[in-house]
């Protein structure tokens, strides 16, 4: 019996993030927060709130998990098409 899901394949959580994801908005709240009050320059807490915002995960997906693999079908990878008759 694990009680950790899907036997130790599923990635770690916390809340509605993954560890890596917290460690980046962690880092960047941080390198945010001295930007605005020694610089007065909004931008990176602006970029982390956004990327807060796209990795939140529900049911093992986020917003930019969609982003990147409609990106990639649409852009970056070529589409083939093939046509046959029926026989």
């Amino acid at each position: 019996m694990y009680i950790y899901p899907d036997n130790l394949t599923a990635k770690a959580m916390l809340w509605l993030w993954t560890l890596r994801d917290i460690g980046i908005i962690g880092v960047g709240l941080l390198i945010s927060v001295f930007a605005l009050a020694q610089l007065q320059f909004f931008l990176p807490i602006v970029l982390i709130a956004l990327y807060a915002f796209l990795t939140i995960r529900f049911e093992d997906t986020s917003i930019l998990d969609f982003i990147k693999n409609a990106a990639a079908f649409f852009i970056g990878r070529q589409q083939t098409y093939e046509w046959r008759a029926n026989a």
